[in-house]
């Protein structure tokens, strides 16, 4: 009889199975204690794991590597002298990359290249002239033709290229030399000027204080010239750090602007 009262094996095996490992007050406290530990350790490797990201190294706040991220939307080059290692565009190569457009086509009162009856006047204004029409921009065609990247020297080679292509007999620009050094060794402010600051600081474009007006330079001396100077060597506004020229030195960035504000003493 107790035979068919017996439960079968099976049962009994499956009946251990769904036995609670928890059969005490203390495992259930343990086994809670191990629960909200582990769950802690989960929440701060997952913290850990969002905010890495956010430490960024120090030599990215650098303004050479500033100067590198801005380029490709902020980039005003200043002056003829490119950044170290630069290839200048001879003006061949600047007028099938920019100035074709216009310029092969004579669109929108472009002077057509090739064509002596367009460029006879313009020729007649002389390279200077040109140059900086060129540069300025005039009509529909915008400063440096809308590609600001290009240096002076390279907007000068393109004109000098498109003007001779039509019977003038322009000279090619040479590369701009390095800023000139007394017999002291002290840097010349006035070089260091021309090669970089002038393009911006010789007209005023950008909101850039123009040289020698007195008061468009006192805005910015009103916190004294300590605070031009870091301007001038971190950049402000449309101002890449020491002009886009990250060649110079210190020393030679505030000879500059020792230069410019000599001029509206």
């Amino acid at each position: 009889m107790r035979a068919f009262l017996r439960p079968p094996e099976g049962a009994r095996m499956s009946a251990k199975r769904h036995e609670s490992l928890i059969k005490t007050p203390k495992q259930l406290v343990t086994a809670l204690v191990l629960f909200f530990v582990g769950t802690i350790i989960v929440i701060v490797l997952l913290a850990q794991l969002a905010t890495s990201g956010r430490n960024y190294d120090e030599d990215a706040k650098s303004p050479e590597a500033v100067a590198k991220r801005i380029k490709p939307v902020a980039e005003v080059n200043m002056g003829t002298a490119g950044p170290a290692g630069k290839i200048l565009k001879t003006g061949e190569e600047i007028y099938k990359s920019v100035c074709t457009a216009c310029h092969a086509t004579g669109v929108a009162k472009a002077p057509k290249f090739g064509d002596r009856r367009d460029w006879a006047p313009r020729i007649k204004e002389g390279q200077k002239e040109l140059v900086r029409v060129a540069l300025k921009g005039e009509g529909a065609m915008p400063p440096k033709g809308g590609a600001s990247e290009l240096s002076d020297i390279e907007v000068e080679r393109a004109v000098v290229y498109m003007a001779n292509a039509a019977g003038a007999k322009f000279k090619e620009p040479a590369a701009a030399a390095p800023p000139a050094r007394a017999a002291s060794g002290k840097v010349d402010g006035k070089r260091v000027y021309e090669s970089t600051c002038m393009a911006c600081h010789g007209t005023g474009v950008a909101n850039a204080p123009k040289f020698g007006d007195k008061k468009a330079w006192a805005m910015h001396l009103t916190h004294g010239t300590e605070h031009v100077y870091e301007n001038a060597l971190k950049g402000k506004g449309a101002m890449p750090p020491k002009g886009g020229n990250l060649t110079l030195s210190e020393a030679e960035v505030k000879t500059a602007v020792d230069y410019m504000l000599e001029a509206v003493k």
